[in-house]
């Protein structure tokens, strides 16, 4: 257990969260893939709810997960030119690259606020819920990316490491700065 001034803040613990959330959603997901194979093999049906509850579990796995994983900068990318240069300009890449996240998490939100609306109305076709139920844990993760992205980017102008509490003892250790 981490020590008192050490505890990551409630951002970083909710993004922690996400992922254990997004953990149940996989294995809910995997259940009812299996679930779906057994109906149509053993019993001759399909089962539609389960399809819909699966893409459900896995777009709540996304969007639960990548707040994490962009706490932690550890989203898809290539390292080999911010490894190679000096710390400065890496502080400068890093800034760059969590601003294009934070714009990136303002237009998902933005598209959310045009688009569930009018959408979020409307029932899924097999389990019957309405839309903006359906999308709301893509929402609740879009609204905590643009929050972490927008940490990371105050955290880098007061000159901190951005990623501060987002890692966890799981994580490999850092490349050796030069």
């Amino acid at each position: 257990m981490m020590a008192g001034a050490d505890r990551p803040g409630l951002l970083p613990r909710l993004t922690h969260l996400g992922i254990a959330a997004g953990m149940l959603l996989l294995a809910l997901m995997a259940g009812l893939v299996v679930l779906q194979v057994l109906a149509r093999n053993f019993a001759a049906t399909g089962l539609p709810w389960a399809d819909e509850l699966a893409r459900f579990c896995g777009i709540g796995l996304v969007f639960l997960g990548v707040p994490a994983l962009a706490g932690r900068q550890v989203l898809v990318s290539v390292t080999m030119l911010p490894d190679a240069v000096k710390p400065a300009l890496r502080r400068w890449m890093v800034l760059i690259a969590d601003i294009a996240t934070l714009a990136f998490a303002v237009l998902l939100l933005w598209s959310f606020a045009e688009f569930l609306p009018r959408a979020g109305k409307f029932l899924t076709p097999a389990m019957r819920v309405p839309n903006w139920v359906y999308y709301s844990l893509a929402l609740a993760g879009s609204l905590m990316l643009a929050a972490v992205a927008l940490q990371r980017v105050i955290a880098c102008l007061r000159g901190r490491d951005p990623s501060d509490g987002f890692r966890t003892e799981a994580d490999p250790p850092q490349v050796p700065q030069p």
